[in-house]
């Protein structure tokens, strides 16, 4: 049936499928312990990582239609074309900077410096965009500053999301569960916490320019730090 299914799967392949078995042949590591994973730089720069890329992604996400009615006056139609395009431009970079990543370690390039490379432009890039953003003077213009902070963060598809199976490979999902946990608080804090900053100050500058803020200071807190 399998065989049926995906016809490039072996008999023998089909065989240990089947058995539960894998066809590796080294032995499985000791998974290891949360305290032992918290006790490595390495995994609370993953965790940081994540927590900046959740805060800045979801204020994008969830906030922009109204940004753009609020500051530019828009209709909701267009407010959702404006807040659309960049999500499909997002899509396109993370594949590039996946590409661009796999052919620098395919020329030699340490992946440790590739990993850090790519997630520098994946925190700096979103930085420089939202503090543009607070001079943008039209919606064309604003549009295409978030479209730039969404496509500069797709590379960190290609550093940290990826790291994580790098420094921890027998225990990547127990990594990926204990960042993504962290990053989803700070999801919720970052919605939330945008709709006070905009009926406190009255505008999006403000909470803009701590988002980038973030950016900044996550960035240099995972430069020095080994990724592996």
């Amino acid at each position: 049936m399998i065989l049926e299914i995906v016809p490039f799967v072996s008999k023998s392949e089909l065989r240990l499928i089947q058995a539960g078995k894998t066809d590796s042949k080294g032995k499985k590591g000791k998974f290891p312990s949360l305290r032992l994973l918290l006790s490595k730089m390495p995994t609370w720069a993953i965790i940081l990582a994540n927590v900046t890329n959740n805060w800045g992604y979801f204020v994008l996400l969830t906030w922009m239609p109204i940004y753009f009615r609020t500051v530019f006056n828009v209709n909701l139609k267009q407010a959702a074309w404006f807040s659309a395009v960049p999500w499909g431009t997002m899509a396109v970079c993370g594949y590039i900077a996946g590409k661009a990543s796999d052919n620098l370690i395919k020329a030699g390039y340490p992946v440790t410096l590739v990993r850090k490379v790519m997630q520098s432009i994946g925190f700096m890039g979103p930085g420089v965009s939202l503090l543009c953003l607070n001079f943008a003077k039209t919606p064309a213009v604003a549009a295409t500053l978030i479209t730039a902070a969404l496509s500069f963060s797709s590379f960190s598809q290609a550093g940290f999301l990826l790291n994580m199976q790098e420094i921890a490979p027998d225990s990547a999902g127990f990594l990926h569960g204990i960042s993504n946990s962290a990053g989803t608080l700070a999801a919720i804090v970052s919605t939330i916490g945008t709709g006070y900053f905009v009926q406190w100050l009255g505008s999006f500058q403000a909470f803009l320019t701590v988002t980038a803020g973030l950016y900044f200071a996550a960035t240099n807190f995972l430069e020095p730090v080994c990724y592996r």
